[in-house]
């Protein structure tokens, strides 16, 4: 029960930061409203922790509720860590695009 009320005052800390965040107009509304499900999505995983303890003993798992919210969450991570990269790696091109074309102007 601590760990739960730990996390829900953690999640409710970066909600705060969000609403700030987009109240000072630093990030987009799209941005705004992934983070926001993101976060009132983790939140009602932690909240229903034990009926996902249930579910996933229905379906054979050995481990725990909180153990596949763990992979889950850092198999999403991984995945925005690989899009971030692909972004960056058009970014770079781009760049290096723009350099060789202002370069052949001179």
């Amino acid at each position: 029960m601590f760990q739960q009320t730990l996390a829900l005052i953690v999640i409710v800390f970066f909600l705060a930061r969000l609403f700030w965040q987009k109240q000072k107009k630093q990030i987009a509304i799209a941005e705004f409203i992934f983070w926001l499900f993101f976060w009132l999505i983790s939140a009602g995983a932690i909240i229903s922790l034990k009926w996902l303890d249930k579910i996933v003993a229905n379906l054979g798992f050995s481990a725990s509720g909180i153990n596949i919210l763990l992979y889950l969450s850092v198999t999403v991570l991984f995945y925005l860590i690989f899009r971030l990269r692909l972004k960056l790696s058009k970014i770079e091109r781009d760049i290096t695009k723009l350099v060789r074309h202002i370069a052949l102007k001179k």
